[in-house]
């Protein structure tokens, strides 16, 4: 799919392309979504230059991913998606910018573009340069990843209180491991796009093409200053997961040692009491049971009831 951003306008266009169309002279944001060979082979023939493929955007060395070919500068980010589902996951986005027109490809529906078509709407004169939409994109990416942090923050609270408030169940404990492996892997991958985002950022400030424009130096300048913050906040909130999760685990191992140590205690308590009873229960000439018709069944019900009441209350204990 090719999305088109026209100059000062509050919308980019879906268009369907074919051999003989052109590109307007006026557009200054080309979207490419899940490109096929075809699209990118017309928007290759329209500007003039050899697009990445997927494959060159996995690529995780610098040189692959931030360069210069003759006019155009590419610069690749990985970015968080997925966190809706509960699987999130890093997907690498490509700007390219060739006179005045910014190229994106991506092969992911990232939230920050969809934040970035808001604003847009609002504002059309982040519309009126390849370089401005590049900005404005930054801009939005920078304030997902925030949003994602503060959110991860948040749930870290509420499961922190949830491992040391009292009373304690094992099964909780394991909802809660769950949880925080969960956000664990979110704060991960938010900090590595931080990383990409930190390294586009250094080499946009050396691009004439992009500092070149009347405020976007101070803008790149002011990004990688909310960078530089934000991963730092990501480190802390990483360290204070991993003290959770080592609290979590400690305190599973004390509530198992302590079902333990009742267990130890309890078959010291009836040992004596079983000695005795296996050594003279049943060398008595008279009991009564024994010519009670109703003995069997009083016997066989006293073991049902044996089984089931110790059951029922380390379920209550919260041990099965």
């Amino acid at each position: 799919m090719i999305r088109l951003l026209q100059r000062g306008a509050r919308t980019a266009t879906e268009v369907a392309i074919g051999d003989d169309w052109t590109l307007p002279d006026e557009v200054v944001w080309i979207d490419l979504i899940n490109p096929d060979r075809e699209e990118e082979r017309v928007i290759e023939a329209q500007l003039g230059l050899d697009l990445p493929t997927r494959e060159d955007m996995a690529e995780i060395e610098a040189s692959s991913r931030l360069y210069r070919e003759g006019p155009a500068t590419f610069m690749t980010v990985e970015i968080i998606t997925g966190l809706a589902s509960e699987t999130p996951r890093l997907e690498p986005v490509t700007f390219v910018l060739v006179r005045d027109r910014l190229i994106t490809i991506r092969y992911a529906q990232p939230r920050a573009f969809a934040m970035f078509d808001a604003q847009l709407a609002e504002r059309a004169e982040l519309a009126t340069s390849g370089e401005g939409v590049f900005m404005g994109l930054l801009d939005a990416i920078v304030d997902r990843i925030a949003d994602i942090l503060e959110a991860a923050s948040g749930k870290v609270e509420i499961l922190s209180n949830q491992v040391f408030q009292k009373p304690r169940r094992t099964a909780r404990f394991e909802v809660v491991l769950g949880r925080l492996g969960l956000w664990r892997g979110v704060t991960a991958k938010a900090r590595n796009s931080l990383i990409s985002l930190a390294r586009l950022l250094a080499y946009a400030a050396v691009s004439p093409c992009i500092v070149e424009g009347e405020d976007h130096a101070a803008r790149i300048e002011s990004l990688g200053r909310d960078v530089a913050s934000l991963t730092d906040h990501a480190g802390h909130l990483s360290g204070d997961i991993t003290f959770l999760l080592d609290a979590t685990l400690g305190l599973i191992n004390i509530e198992q040692n302590g079902i333990i140590k009742f267990f130890s205690i309890a078959a010291v308590i009836f040992l004596p009491p079983t000695l005795v009873a296996s050594y003279f229960g049943m060398n008595f000439r008279h009991m009564t049971e024994f010519d009670w018709p109703l003995g069997e069944g009083l016997a066989l019900g006293l073991m049902g009831v044996s089984i089931v009441l110790p059951m029922l209350w380390f379920r209550r204990k919260g041990w099965l």
